[in-house]
């Protein structure tokens, strides 16, 4: 294993240790835990360069989903807004206390990627009738 000096800021390193002590864990077995899932999520490449507003996450499935960045709101719920509620791109926006362009982003996204969302659409509501069930 190769070595590499690391100097954190003082407040990074000691939220770093609260972690690594909730873990169970040391600071360097943290910090080479987090740089490994890290560096496996930008080995996904996931991310569509054409649509920096869009990143995905792993929900409790494990399946990646593509939300809008930083807020979490899932673009196939912007897409069921628009396509099935008739809402307007500015009316989602308002909705979601979010831009419009942000929402017409994540609709032209959904336009771009929409076998993939449809497909968590569908898996979604065949997890509701099974527990309907």
């Amino acid at each position: 294993m190769a070595r590499y000096p690391l100097n954190l800021p003082q407040q990074l390193k000691q939220e770093a240790e609260a972690w690594a002590q909730k873990q169970g864990i040391s600071l360097n077995q943290f910090i080479l835990w987090a740089t490994a899932e890290k560096v496996g999520s930008l080995n996904q490449q996931l991310d569509d360069p054409e649509f920096p507003q869009i990143t995905y996450r792993r929900g409790a499935s494990g399946i990646p989903t593509p939300v809008l960045r930083g807020t979490g709101l899932r673009v196939q719920a912007v897409a069921i807004a628009h396509e099935i509620w008739g809402m307007t791109p500015a009316e989602i926006a308002e909705e979601y206390g979010l831009a419009q362009r942000q929402i017409e982003e994540a609709l032209a996204f959904f336009d771009s990627h929409r076998a993939e969302i449809e497909t968590h659409m569908d898996r979604e509501v065949r997890l509701i009738d099974q527990a309907n069930d």
